[in-house]
């Protein structure tokens, strides 16, 4: 008799770590007045406590000068793939943040910028060969994007991947940090990514997320990958009256269904490309925002936190110049605090195949409410958000799920009956939990 043994999609092995990690972007410039790492180093305790697993560092290497940006240009337009900006410290300063953040059982992954370089990088004068050129033989900045301040790479040549290899090996092997996230990272071919995780891990485990949305960089490359398909049907209900099918009949259905159970999105509200080029959460989400964000956390993926969403960050930092953060206390912080206690306790939110699927729970108001439960060995977590600016009445079919709970945010005991119903006020959410 024929049998056939399927091969699984996703065949590299995630780190243990990243089982209930939460990530952090840093904008090391605008983090603090200083803007360097010995400056990022104070507020880790606050970090830690806030229950901040992961700590992306937007890109540290020093800024091209040539066709610059501002008066301080771009960090995606890297001068040297080998040096520390001297803007933020020095190596040794690195190092010793690097050793700090470990020392408080978190992580380090650096941001990396692998598809071009600065106009000024060496390269461009001892391999201008590596470089994609136009048809008059000039150098070819990102196509179809304002982009002038940087030029792309050519990654059909073999020499340049060595060498873009040996630059990724070099920040784990000197400096000791967890992975990448790597810039545009669907614009430079994924066998070079396949083949640079290979490399990474005989080195340490690594984490590795993608600035991607597409599903096969998961098989054998990145860990994770943006959602950016989530902010936007969050923002169309938000914004343009969208119907909550939009979010779970024609997203939610399909993520459960078709991307791999071992793939981990990232979900975020923020991040410096949104907060820069397309406005803050308040103007993206006006008052949906907090649902929008609980969502997004409890959602199946790692939540992300830019820096100064848990201040209440109302304005967009700028990116070519100095433009510190306004830090302050607000509410934002205690509800992440909250949340990834949540996150870091029940198995249910863990991230990917670490965690429980999301199972819709029916309810008689699509339009309007979209409501799940998501399970993992004995863990719960029940979710019932009102997606919409009406103040409604909803019936739920919770007959697999009756018995004790806590409400997360009053933390109050609620025995929950084979049939619900709620009355919602616009943007309302209730979530339940319960731990084995």
């Amino acid at each position: 008799m024929f049998r056939y043994q399927p091969q699984p999609y996703v065949t590299l092995k995630n780190p243990e770590w990243l089982k209930n990690a939460t990530l952090y972007e840093l904008n090391i410039r605008q983090f603090s007045e200083e803007g360097c790492f010995k400056a990022v180093e104070k507020e880790l305790p606050r970090l830690k406590k806030m229950g901040i697993d992961i700590i992306w560092l937007m890109p540290i290497q020093p800024i091209g000068l040539k066709n610059r940006k501002g008066s301080l240009g771009s960090p995606y337009a890297v001068q040297d793939y080998f040096g520390v900006n001297p803007e933020y410290g020095t190596d040794q300063d690195f190092a010793h943040l690097v050793e700090a953040i470990h020392a408080k059982g978190m992580y380090v992954i650096l941001d990396w910028v692998a598809n071009h370089s600065s106009w000024d990088n060496d390269l461009v004068i001892k391999h201008p060969e590596w470089y994609k050129k136009s048809p008059s033989g000039k150098f070819q900045p990102l196509p179809w994007r304002d982009y002038d301040d940087i030029i792309d790479f050519d990654y059909s040549k073999p020499e340049l991947r060595k060498y873009m290899t040996d630059a990724l090996k070099f920040w784990i092997k000197e400096y000791d940090i967890d992975g990448y996230r790597c810039d545009v990272a669907s614009f430079v071919p994924i066998d070079f990514w396949e083949n640079v995780r290979e490399e990474l891990v005989e080195i340490k485990p690594v984490f590795m997320l993608a600035e991607a949305e597409d599903k096969e960089l998961h098989r054998k490359a990145f860990d994770a990958t943006y959602n950016w398909t989530l902010w936007n049907i969050l923002h169309q209900i938000a914004t343009q009256n969208k119907s909550a099918k939009t979010l779970s009949e024609a997203y939610l259905a399909e993520h459960v269904s078709i991307f791999p159970k071992e793939g981990i999105r990232v979900n975020f509200i923020d991040n410096h490309d949104k907060n820069s080029w397309e406005g803050t959460p308040e103007s993206n989400f006006g008052p949906a925002l907090k649902a929008a964000r609980v969502f997004s956390i409890l959602m199946d993926g790692m939540p992300l936190v830019y820096n100064g969403e848990e201040a209440g960050l109302n304005r967009s930092l700028e990116f070519f110049e100095k433009d510190p953060i306004e830090w302050k206390s607000h509410e934002n912080e205690k509800l992440f605090t909250l949340l990834f206690e949540l996150k870091h306790k029940n198995q249910a939110l863990w991230n990917g195949i670490f965690g429980g699927e999301m199972i819709r729970i029916v309810n008689d108001r699509t339009e309007e409410v979209v409501s799940f439960s998501r399970q993992k060995n004995g863990d719960k977590v029940l979710a019932f958000f009102n997606l919409s600016p009406k103040k409604i009445k909803v019936n739920f079919e919770t007959s697999d799920y009756k018995g004790k709970y806590q409400n997360l945010f009053t933390g109050e005991t609620e025995h929950l009956p084979e049939k619900l119903q709620l009355e919602f006020s616009p943007w309302e959410f209730r979530v339940l939990h319960r731990e084995r």
